[in-house]
Order: structure tokens, then sequence, then C-alpha cells
């Protein structure tokens, strides 16, 4: 439950301000190649090689904060259009919501923002076609707005 909570703030606190032009295209070869690759690198060893997340990540740890969520299908990674999701991989989650204590750190400086993209581009490649087609009209309602 908090979880979704804190998904659910994070679309909303992060949606206005954001430039909605990015787009990560899960379709292109060579991004997804070379995503799953940064995605090994930088990612893989939170958020799980096979993007299955940490154990009970819905439940906050003694330290307060929620274990990693996964990636694939059963996590909330595609309730998010690719600005935010892009957004949050660079910046933080610290960049949306200020006073919000996570693990997940900033991935600007580390990663160009290619790499960023491409290591989406290869998550949103594992996921099933529905969910792909709705990610994709949550990204272009958020481009509509």
């Amino acid at each position: 439950m908090a979880a979704a909570a804190i998904a659910a703030a994070i679309g909303w606190a992060v949606w206005p301000r954001l430039s909605t032009a990015i787009r990560i295209d899960e379709t292109d070869a060579a991004l997804v190649a070379r995503g799953r690759v940064v995605y090994a690198e930088a990612c893989a060893s939170c958020h799980g090689a096979k993007l299955e997340g940490q154990e009970n990540w819905r439940e906050r740890r003694p330290d307060g904060k929620l274990p990693a969520p996964p990636h694939d299908e059963s996590g909330h990674t595609w309730h998010h259009p690719d600005a935010v999701l892009f957004q949050l991989t660079r910046d933080g989650l610290q960049s949306v919501l200020p006073d919000y204590q996570s693990d997940m750190p900033a991935f600007a400086g580390t990663l160009s923002d290619r790499d960023i993209i491409a290591s989406l581009a290869y998550i949103k490649s594992t996921w099933p076609a529905d969910i792909r087609a709705i990610q994709a009209d949550i990204s272009l309602r958020a481009h509509a707005h």
C-alpha cells in the first residue's frame, strides 16, 4: 500500500513540471541491446537480474525505506509516462519528493541521458504487449497535458 501511495504521489508531483518530449522506444533493437548492458551494470544489483525487485518491496524496512520495486509487469514502473521514468532515473526520487528517503541514486553524472533511455527501453521491452500498450497510452496522455 505504501508503494502505491508513493507511486501516485510521484505521478502527480512530476507530471506538471516535466517536458513530455521524452520518448523511450522499446522497439529499437540497438537501443534495447545497449539498455540490457546498462541495466545489468547499473540497475540489476537492486532491481534484480530478471527485473523482479527486492523481496517485500511494498513493505517499509526498519530504516523506513522501501525495497527496490520490480520493473517487470508485476511492479508499478509501467504506470508512469516515459518522461517521469526518465526524470526519476536521472535525477532521483528526491528531485520529485525532496523529503522522501530512498536508496535509489540519481544517475545524472553517472549515466548519460542516452544510457538512461536505453536502460528504460530494455525494461519496457520485457513487458507483455498489453502492458506496453497501456504505458504508451499513459505517456501519450501525459504528453497531451
